[in-house]
């Protein structure tokens, strides 16, 4: 029976309370020894009688960690007289620092109990729980290396810092109302307002309809309660857009459908934004005029606080930055770029490393990948290569792979601007620097104007790496899985091998070589990127007829503008051709009169889906055709048959499910037939549409009754926060 061994486990062991863990095990089981930290691993030398199952107790790790492997090996020599930690040192970095996490249980009980240490406390947190990744500065991750190393201990918290026995053994961010950061209330100069309580004192502005900046984890968000949603929507000139709100959970059963899933994530430790189901699609229309909200529970000791002192149900809480933009991290940068938007500022004295935006999950899906679960670290195979994917132009992150693991960051933005630029940048340096990266492939997009393009070309030259272009829609489609398959890409637009802007594809073969077999009609988009703003001129380019030109003149278009676009489409003058599903959901928005412009991404989609969600779908009759030896789609004849049905007087909410539903069965027929000709039986979806919970569904329940297998990632966005892990996947083929 083994009673020594050195036990080396690797995985996530940093900045989870591991060295405390391996501590109390031993003494639980009689040990002595040693516990060092090396980065992404932990060394354990360790000698008694129970050593199996001290080593059983160790493997399961902490609540934060993630545990790649575990190996004994013999051990020589005298044991010391007791267990202790040693210093960390410096040695492998395939694991990583795990996510910022809300405020456990444990610390809002401190945070609530009277004449506990931590009473009222806003920044209160232990080993399992507060900021981790938006904190750090380098590993090995020790206080010196994170932001709280200008706060040092008082002597109480040492105490505590030291006490195998405490929670907050080595817990790096322990702090008190003594030594630790605090809250301050200020106007929008950033000029400090008098006050006793900050916390109470913002509670009472917000009440009274004040709109606050408040200070997170990760950056600013926007505060107000629900009366003042329309005036903060006119400030920030988004009359339109939903917005997400914090509420409790019982609040927010009260206003949406919650199921046990739903529930699930909403309470988890990542405290997403979960898009929901509201119980009532008409009630808190000016937070959301859609058939959903956005929900999200308190989760860190400030926002309980704030709610505990609040009078007000729930508040709006919206990120402080302009949409596809980085987030505000500092105040200095809040007090320039929110005056005239914010009525006070509530902020914090905690500097913010590594900026983190809220997550945003739908039916289990994550559209946004960021705080709680970015960094994201996957094991995967692809070989020797240290691998960076630059991602995308629109909801852009970045991975890089190396020594088994890829590492995805949290969500950065739209790299249309040099501030979002720069942000992927420090994205790219900052995860690298933490984990060692080298750079063998950098791999980006297809698109050969991208500033992400452009930037990977730079990286390249200056450090000798392999470039490498991959296709917007392969990436979607290695994102889902790397095995043989046909996969399905529907979203908005993606740079493709002829020029064109592809959307509405079906690809056939395995990572990275993938036919693209079938797709949606093409079609014209004048004026490119102008008809995603106006969504009915992507109606004229793919009805051009007279009927549409009546309706467009019925709407209020001027004689002048009509004749423009139909010489336009006419002579093909600054005409985008394109497959894409979401202009052929914006052209069917601008059908039915959901939606003339589009204010915030997405918009004539999620007004269609939304109206969809009352009506009733019906099978219509479908037609395809061929063009290069491809099926096509014929997205015209879908258009035409709902131009025929408004104009019969069908409801629009009927006609609008009608349109969804076909559409998923056209592309659902296309993939099924691909995959009888090339005998594959696994169907991959991916992209941004896949969202749309109706078309999702009706693909996916088309795919079954084919009796094929179907996949789809639930680890990744499956929108465009995918794209990067997918480069790496093709990266890792393509440069072999």
């Amino acid at each position: 029976m083994r009673t020594r061994g050195t036990i080396i486990i690797r995985g996530i062991v940093q900045g989870v309370g591991f060295r405390p863990f391996v501590y109390a095990k031993a003494h639980e089981y009689g040990m002595r020894g040693t516990v060092k930290n090396l980065g992404s691993e932990v060394e354990i030398a360790a000698w008694g009688d129970r050593f199996r199952e001290f080593l059983d107790a160790v493997s399961h790790g902490t609540p934060l960690s993630r545990i790649d492997s575990v190996d004994v090996f013999d051990l020589a020599g005298e044991p010391p007289d007791s267990f202790t930690i040693l210093e960390s040192g410096t040695g492998s970095r395939s694991g990583f620092i795990p996510a910022d996490v809300a405020t456990c249980d444990a610390c809002l009980a401190d945070i609530t109990t009277p004449g506990s240490r931590y009473e009222g406390y806003w920044a209160t947190s232990c080993v399992n729980c507060g900021p981790r990744y938006s904190i750090i500065t380098a590993i090995p991750y020790d206080r010196e290396r994170t932001s709280m190393d200008v706060f040092p201990m008082c002597s109480p918290c040492e105490r505590e810092y030291t006490d195998p026995a405490c929670r907050r053994h080595h817990a790096q961010t322990i702090a008190c109302s003594i030594c630790g950061p605090h809250l301050a209330l200020l106007n929008p100069g950033g000029t400090p307002v008098p006050c006793a309580d900050p916390i109470r004192d913002a509670a009472a502005l917000l009440d009274a309809g004040k709109i606050l900046a408040i200070r997170g984890i990760g950056g600013f968000h926007i505060a107000c309660i629900e009366e003042s949603a329309a005036e903060l929507k006119r400030r920030l000139g988004r009359t339109e857009q939903p917005l997400a709100v914090m509420a409790t959970l019982g609040v927010t059963e009260r206003i949406a459908d919650v199921s046990e899933e739903e529930r699930a994530q909403l309470t988890s430790r990542e405290r997403p934004i979960v898009v929901l189901r509201k119980r009532d699609p008409e009630s808190h229309a000016s937070i959301s005029n859609l058939h959903t909200i956005g929900v999200m529970l308190p989760y860190t000791g400030l926002h309980h606080l704030l709610f505990a002192a609040l009078a007000r149900p729930l508040l709006i809480m919206t990120s402080a930055n302009m949409p596809g933009y980085p987030m505000i991290t500092d105040l200095a940068q809040a007090s320039g770029r929110l005056a005239g938007q914010v009525d006070y500022i509530l902020t914090h004295n905690r500097p913010i490393v590594n900026r983190c935006d809220d997550s945003v999950v739908r039916d289990g899906y994550i559209i946004r990948l960021s705080r709680g679960f970015a960094p994201r670290r996957a094991a995967i195979d692809l070989g020797p290569r240290g691998i960076l994917g630059v991602g995308p132009e629109l909801n852009a992150n970045i991975t890089i792979y190396q020594n088994g693991f890829a590492v995805t960051s949290p969500h950065v933005g739209n790299v249309r601007n040099p501030p979002t630029l720069a942000y992927l940048q420090e994205t790219v340096e900052n995860i690298g620097e933490i984990i060692g990266a080298r750079y063998d492939t950098i791999v980006h997009d297809l698109h050969p104007r991208f500033l992400s393009t452009r930037y990977a070309r730079e990286l390249a030259e200056a450090t000798g790496a392999q470039l490498l272009a991959v296709q917007h829609h392969r990436a979607h489609i290695a994102a889902a899985t790397r095995e043989e398959c046909i996969g399905i890409a529907i979203d908005g637009v993606g740079y493709g091998d002829d020029g064109t802007i592809w959307g509405g594809e079906i690809f056939a073969g395995r990572v990275p070589d993938y036919d693209r077999v079938a797709h949606l009609e093409v079609v014209p988009m004048p004026g490119g990127d102008l008809a995603t703003r106006f969504p009915e001129r992507m109606l004229y380019g793919i009805m051009p007829t007279e009927e549409i030109r009546d309706l467009l003149a019925s709407r209020g278009w001027p004689e002048l503008e009509l004749g423009v676009l139909e010489k336009q489409v006419e002579k093909r003058f600054n005409v985008a051709d394109t497959s894409s599903t979401g202009r052929l959901l914006d052209a069917a928005s601008a059908l039915l009169g959901l939606c003339r412009e589009r204010t915030y991404d997405g918009e004539p989609a999620v007004k269609l889906e939304s109206a969809a969600y009352r009506g009733r779908a019906a099978a219509w009759d479908l037609a395809f055709t061929g063009r290069d030896g491809r099926e096509v789609f014929s997205t015209r004849s879908l258009l035409a048959e709902a131009y025929r049905r408004m104009q019969a007087g069908e409801r629009v909410v009927d006609i609008a499910a009608s349109v969804q539903y076909n559409l998923a069965r056209g592309v659902a027929a296309m993939a099924v037939r691909a995959a009888e000709e090339r005998g594959i039986g696994r169907v991959a979806l991916s992209g941004g549409v896949a969202y749309n919970h109706a078309i999702r569904e009706a693909i996916r329940q088309e795919i079954l009754a084919a009796g094929l297998e179907y996949v789809i990632n639930p680890d990744y966005p499956l929108g465009d926060g995918c794209i990067s892990y997918g480069q790496v996947v093709c990266g890792g083929s393509l440069g072999e």
